[in-house]
């Protein structure tokens, strides 16, 4: 199994998403999926006040979805892998996004630690 560094933090790792049924890794890439067209939505709505009032407070929330985007989108890629990882190679599988890496050390922990806010609902262990 690919020992893989996260940049945002999340509720499971790879290895303990190699262990979800495909049933519940599916119905939450769903969920995830879902979750993300109303963010690129609002992200599209918030950029034409922004272009046109820089509001504080819009430039707050359009960049704060960047970064929630960012972690739900590494987010189906660990549970693409773990699919992956069972053998399937549905339309659910997908490449590696960039901000993933190979770890230089083995602490995983340390990587984590960068992002300590679970901003997302979802699975919870």
């Amino acid at each position: 199994m690919n020992d893989l560094r996260p940049r945002y933090s999340h509720p499971f790792t790879l290895q303990e998403a190699a262990h979800f049924d495909v049933s519940t890794i599916t119905e939450e890439i769903s969920r995830l999926d879902n979750s993300l067209a109303h963010l690129r939505e609002t992200q599209t709505v918030l950029q034409e006040y922004k272009d046109s009032d820089p509001d504080v407070e819009l430039v707050k929330a359009y960049e704060e979805n960047k970064i929630v985007i960012e972690a739900q989108e590494e987010r189906i890629f660990i549970l693409r892998q773990a699919l992956s990882e069972k053998g399937l190679s549905s339309h659910y599988t997908g490449a590696s996004p960039a901000r993933i890496s190979q770890p230089e050390t083995g602490n995983r922990e340390a990587a984590l630690a960068n992002n300590d806010e679970d901003e997302n609902e979802g699975i919870h262990l």
